[in-house]
């Protein structure tokens, strides 16, 4: 064979790994999308409830103009997407980290300062913010997964609060004080910044939709069985060659991406945040006890937890606070949650579980 008919062959066998390979990739994107967007396997009664779900977000606006109730709706997205996160390493990886608030933090902090250094808009710090807290989770998560359980949470719970006494007593980010987004003159879409609150509306449910198609393709992957596995038993995951401290790893990166989602909105939606806010340690414990309550390593649990402790949180302080009664509304809020907790570990979704399996017997 001469040298010009072994170069024609050679590009020949090119071109079929090239086309082969574009196959595979067009193939995996499709068996991706199918199970981000595919509900068939779950139980009718769970199809039905996540079109409720979606009816009710899109309609919701337009039906309830209470201000504050319009307000209550979006925070219930802004915690669906921080539980949903938090289940990922949370629920399913079984750890328990109580430092989802710095991912929060530094994506709000980045969309905020970029807006005021630089006048860099919403769309371009969102990612440069989310980067941050996935580097910093990256950073941070091999060390801190050489731990196990309290001592795990322990040092979740102290990074938080080292970061956040660094942004306490930082002057250049606003210090304790906080900072406020630069407000334009006229509604820009390209700064997140509108005069009615129904665009802020539709944009965390889309959000939160996303997420919930990404965590439908979650369960079904196989990070997602590898999670399952390693919370089951991790010596057992490890005998069949579960690399257990990558995989935790990885997951404590992606549920930074949800956080730092949701801090980003955060920043533009409320036009101000401080270390007290965004870096709190009580929101981590807020958006782990939600997410437990309402079923932690569970598709709906996240979003249980939030529909149920969100608005009784809100409309509790309201109510007790304009009655001049202090302290009542976190009582109740204790009491409820300690009362799920001592009958269903497993939280609400467990509780469901439980219902259905007596039904089929």
């Amino acid at each position: 064979m001469s040298a010009r008919d072994q170069e024609l062959v050679y590009d020949d066998l090119s071109v079929l790994k090239n086309s082969k390979d574009k196959r595979e990739m067009w193939q995996l994107m499709t068996t991706t999308l199918k199970d981000a967007i595919s509900f068939s396997d779950l139980q009718r009664s769970e199809r039905i409830g996540f079109i409720i779900f979606l009816i009710v977000c899109i309609v919701f606006p337009w039906i309830i103009k209470n201000a504050f109730a319009q307000a209550v709706m979006i925070q219930f997205l802004i915690f669906c997407i921080y539980g949903m996160g938090w289940n990922l390493i949370g629920g399913y990886g079984g750890q328990v980290d109580l430092g989802a608030a710095k991912n929060v933090g530094f994506s709000a902090y980045t969309v905020v300062l970029f807006m005021i250094w630089w006048d860099i808009p919403f769309w371009i710090s969102t990612p440069i913010g989310i980067l941050i807290a996935t580097v910093e989770s990256f950073i941070l998560g091999y060390p801190l997964f050489k731990l196990k359980g309290h001592y795990f949470a322990i040092a979740t719970i102290a990074v938080t609060l080292v970061w956040q006494h660094i942004f306490i007593d930082w002057d250049a980010v606003g210090g304790a004080q906080g900072i406020e987004v630069p407000v334009k003159e006229t509604p820009n879409c390209l700064y997140m910044q509108f005069s009615d609150p129904i665009y802020y509306h539709y944009f965390i449910f889309i959000l939160a939709l996303a997420a919930i198609f990404f965590m439908n393709w979650f369960r079904k992957s196989k990070l997602g069985y590898q999670l399952r596995g390693i919370n089951a038993s991790e010596e057992i995951a490890e005998s069949i060659g579960i690399n257990i401290h990558w995989i935790k790893v990885k997951a404590y990166c992606i549920s930074a991406v949800f956080a730092g989602f949701g801090g980003a909105f955060y920043a533009v939606y409320y036009q101000y945040i401080d270390p007290y806010s965004v870096l709190n340690l009580e929101l981590s414990i807020m958006i782990a006890l939600m997410t437990m309550i309402g079923g932690g390593g569970s598709m709906w649990g996240p979003l249980i937890g939030a529909a149920i402790l969100v608005p009784l949180d809100r409309y509790l302080g309201a109510w007790f606070g304009d009655s001049g009664i202090i302290g009542i509304d976190f009582l109740i809020y204790s009491f409820t949650v300690m009362v799920v907790a001592a009958y269903e570990p497993r939280g609400i979704w467990g509780i469901i579980e439980k219902y259905r399996c007596k039904r089929k017997i």
